[in-house]
């Protein structure tokens, strides 16, 4: 009740008002809104940030203070308030981002000019590379170009997403209770030349992002509106060849609408082509109501279709049975499509409260075949498996928001609630045969998992100090119909979650930021664990703690360094690939996050960042308590040219060190280093780039399991590492048209 109290002072307060009210939007040269926009009183330190429709009110302000404004990747400008009678309309020309231009804003998520400094120097060529935006992770593909991404974060093999939330504009892109594993994260669904930008946070501090949110969250944002329309069309390497269109259907001071369509083919470089098909379509309408409200609607519709030569065992590369890009089963693969309706509608009350609504609706078919055993279960057919399911995924949320000013206190105060549902019908696991018969069904059933969720969330700054406390409830509705029974029994879990959070942060200057955060997070289970009546654990609490600072030493470094830890109760995991159910038990992760921008000439950007991560089971005795596959030490960053005459070039390295494959450390997954070249020139409307992955054609393992596996002609299993290779010496060249 004092805290119900306490917010109830504050926003009574900033509906009185203190001194006088200066209102103002933030528009750009074409007269559009910019939302999140800084701008700092320059006599008190105060700062507000701009609304989704541009708008901002600032209390207490006085005849002849200065305002800084700033946004990334905006020009800034500081004005001097002669009259705060009128309405001020502040206009913002873009330019490319400087680092001098940055300051160390007292803000939660400032972290994120870290992915911004990213995208704006270097920006995404790839669907790949999207995930690699996010300082410290690492992906790995393992099955053709057309299944999720293995990720890798903070001494987690994530595996496609149990333990990082992601999402894009808002939708939710993990599934849940998975026909291939829990959580699994799709993200080609995107076109990777439709972001914006994107946040991230690492570990589970965050009441707005609740499953999976334990290694932390990405929220991709698609652009609004396009400068330009775009056609490009690349040409690689292994019969590669990608045709894109961009193009923008309507764009003036209140509405902006866009169409994006990309098709992709690969044959990639195994002996067996990978017959790689990719058609993507998205587009986005967007009004700015002359109620200072705004309407968002975003549709898109993704296939894909593949063959894949799927994991080789080291032994038979060793022994010339095979090549590394090879198979021992080249029937693996599958195809996928996803139909994404999101609707927004942003609903202004005043100039300091507004209300973020959001539906969305997905529908989704997802068919895998894969062999990961090959002959162990059955020496004469093989052990080919199909997962399949056909999912309808939809949810809406509404969260309230409020600014306020009261005294020398600055803050917002958030609460939401929404809910997501998931309905999949006859999720399935058989034994198949070269993905033509179908030997044996070992799972089916239709499961709906439901998700209800309501948080508040509380940001007060006082002087130099913020602090953001939180809660968030979860309740989940598990509900699972085995077909495998032979008549309908449905089976039904329910179980719920608090998660308090506490971040607190100080800002010494412009220049450095301190910060401490700490909360509990949590991932669900798959809704088939709760069919073993021992297993009552759906849900699966993180406790996490980071201590960390921001600092800009100098006008062209910024550097975030951060000790973590993270602990994990007992967990219990559906093994898609198996029909069966797992204990992981407890662990316990801690480490450093290191990461530095620097611009060293005007058109000159260097970047790096180092994480290192210790990951253990926490129950298990020594040495035999390594979290299989945990990424130990992994370093990215390099070279980014981006010169006004036209011409841009970029040298990035990726390291990842060897690790454990098993939990006693007998089998080494290898580590690697990869460098990744690419340059282009931009004159007038056209553009030429040429990329290159894998510079010095190392040879190197993508994925690597430790897996006990059996060849035909072998008489009995054998432990072994097997692998996807990566991708060797890859030129691609691509031409762009602008208009």
């Amino acid at each position: 009740m004092k805290f119900i109290s306490l917010i109830t002072v504050l926003t009574l307060s900033a509906t009185l008002g203190f001194g006088q009210i200066l209102q103002g939007k933030v528009v750009d040269v074409n007269k559009r809104p910019i939302e999140g926009v800084n701008i700092i009183i320059a006599r008190t330190g105060r700062h507000v940030h701009s609304g989704p429709s541009g708008q901002f009110i600032i209390n207490a302000i006085q005849k002849g203070d200065s305002l800084l404004i700033s946004h990334i990747g905006y020009e800034s400008q500081g004005l001097l308030i002669e009259d705060y009678s009128q309405l001020l309309v502040i206009r913002l020309e873009e330019a490319f981002i400087t680092l001098a231009a940055i300051a160390v804003s007292p803000e939660i998520d400032a972290i994120n000019l870290f992915a911004d400094v990213n995208i704006q120097t270097n920006p995404v060529n790839n669907s790949q590379e999207i995930l690699r935006r996010v300082p410290g992770l690492v992906i790995g593909q393992h099955a053709g170009g057309g299944k999720a991404e293995q990720i890798f974060l903070r001494g987690f093999d994530v595996d496609h997403g149990t333990d990082i939330n992601i999402t894009v504009d808002g939708l939710p892109v993990n599934m849940v209770s998975h026909a291939h594993g829990q959580g699994y994260a799709d993200l080609h669904f995107v076109i990777p030349e439709s972001i914006e930008r994107l946040n991230f946070g690492k570990g589970p501090y965050y009441a707005d992002h609740g499953n999976f949110t334990t290694a932390g969250y990405i929220d991709f944002e698609q652009k609004e509106k396009l400068d330009n329309s775009l056609i490009k069309l690349e040409i690689g390497q292994f019969n590669t060849q990608r045709l894109l269109g961009m193009f923008n259907l309507l764009n003036n001071e209140n509405n902006a609408a866009y169409m994006g369509a990309e098709y992709i083919l690969s044959d990639g470089p195994f002996e067996s082509p990978q017959n790689f098909r990719r058609f993507n379509v998205m587009g986005k309408f967007v009004a700015n109501l002359a109620s200072l409200d705004k309407l968002i609607f975003t549709a898109s519709y993704f296939a894909s279709k593949w063959d894949a030569s799927g994991q080789v065992p080291q032994r038979a590369v060793d022994d010339g049975s095979i090549s590394r890009f090879g198979a021992i089963d080249d029937t693996e693969g599958g195809n996928t499509d996803r139909v994404n309706m999101v609707l927004n509608y942003i609903k202004t009350i005043d100039q300091n409260t507004m209300i973020k609504n959001m539906f969305y609706y997905s529908k989704y078919d997802f068919d895998l075949y894969s062999n990961f055993t090959f002959y162990l279960h059955d020496s004469i057919n093989g052990d080919q498996i199909r997962q399949k399911e056909n999912r309808q995924l939809f949810g809406l949320s509404s969260v309230y928001n409020r600014f306020f000013h009261a005294a020398k206190t600055d803050g917002t105060w958030q609460a939401g609630f929404g809910f997501r549902a998931d309905q999949s019908n006859n999720n399935e696991l058989s034994h198949t045969v070269s993905r033509v018969t179908t030997l044996d069904t070992i799972r089916l059933g239709d499961i709906n998992e439901t998700n209800f969720y309501a948080f508040a969330n509380l940001n007060l700054s006082y002087k130099k100090w913020s602090f953001n406390p939180s809660l968030r409830l979860d309740y989940f509705i598990f509900n699972y119909n085995n077909k495998m029974l032979g008549y309908y029994k449905p089976y039904t879990v329910n179980d719920a979650i608090f998660s308090p959070k506490l971040n607190i942060l100080y800002n010494f200057s412009r220049r450095l930021q301190v910060y401490l955060k700490g909360g509990k997070g949590f991932h669900s289970n798959d809704a088939r664990v709760g069919l073993d009546q021992n297993v009552n654990e759906m849900l699966s609490a993180a406790y996490g703690a980071d201590l960390g600072f921001i600092w800009k030493p100098g006008g062209k470094v910024i550097i975030n360094t951060a000790a973590w830890y993270l602990f994990l109760e007992q967990e219990y995991v559906y093994v898609g690939d198996e029909g069966i159910i797992e204990p992981v038990g407890s662990t316990k992760r801690a480490g450093v996050d290191f990461s530095i921008r620097y611009q060293p000439l005007f058109w000159l950007y260097a970047d790096a960042d180092i994480n290192y991560a210790y990951a253990r089971i926490a129950d298990a005795p020594e040495g035999d308590n390594y979290i299989p596959l945990a990424p130990d030490l992994t370093v990215q960053g390099g070279l980014n040219v981006v010169h006004p005459d036209g011409y841009h070039a970029s040298l990035r390295v990726r390291y990842l060190k060897d690790r454990p494959a098993t939990a006693d450390y007998s089998f080494v997954a290898r580590g690697y280093t990869i460098f990744d070249l690419n340059g282009g020139y931009h004159w007038r409307n056209i553009e030429l780039i040429g990329a290159v992955q894998n510079l010095f054609n190392i040879a190197w393992n993508e994925t690597q399991f430790a897996t006990v596996t059996r060849l035909q002609e072998e008489p009995a299993p054998v432990e072994d590492i097997t692998f996807t290779p990566g991708t060797p010496f890859f030129f691609k060249a691509s031409l762009a048209y602008r208009f």
